[in-house]
């Protein structure tokens, strides 16, 4: 299988996804979030070979918590459970990172859900910190990494 094609996107389209994995239940409004249209947010989606949005993130500068370090955060992925373990989540993190570092971030963190912890801890993230509950949504830790200098590239492609 070749791998997920990523493009930036507008807001708009990774909100559906976003909603069905991270909000079920609770109305559309509550997978948009206020930094969505900030100037220097963007959002990443890896589609599939049909162009459905199968995987987003959203990245936006946001210092590290408790340190005040300046980072991008890392907010909203998600993946289709259709095709999870498929490397769809994986290239929309690559891309976002590589992205984030071609924006000048150095560090990019997020509240990752606890049940994904080994999923960012594969792909070099570090849990700081002890496990802590987002109310209505379930536990959470704050995980980062270190982003190499920027220049390395990436498989971010202008969105359709």
């Amino acid at each position: 299988m070749r791998p997920p094609r990523t493009a930036l996107v507008p807001a708009r389209d990774v909100l559906a996804l976003r909603h069905a994995v991270l909000r079920p239940g609770l109305p559309a409004e509550a997978a948009a979030f206020p930094e969505d249209a900030a100037p220097a947010t963007f959002h990443v989606a890896a589609h599939d070979a049909q162009g459905r949005v199968r995987a987003c993130a959203t990245f936006l500068p946001q210092p590290l918590p408790d340190t005040g370090e300046e980072a991008y955060r890392l907010r909203g992925m998600a993946s289709d459970p259709a095709v999870r373990g498929l490397g769809y989540g994986v290239a929309v993190l690559r891309a976002g990172l590589a992205e984030a570092a071609a924006r000048g971030a150095c560090l990019v963190w997020c509240n990752g859900r606890s049940g994904a912890r080994g999923f960012y801890e594969r792909q070099g993230f570090e849990v700081r910190g002890e496990e802590f509950l987002v109310e209505g949504v379930g536990p959470h830790f704050v995980c980062a990494i270190k982003l190499p200098a920027a220049g390395g590239g990436g498989d971010v492609r202008p969105g359709p």
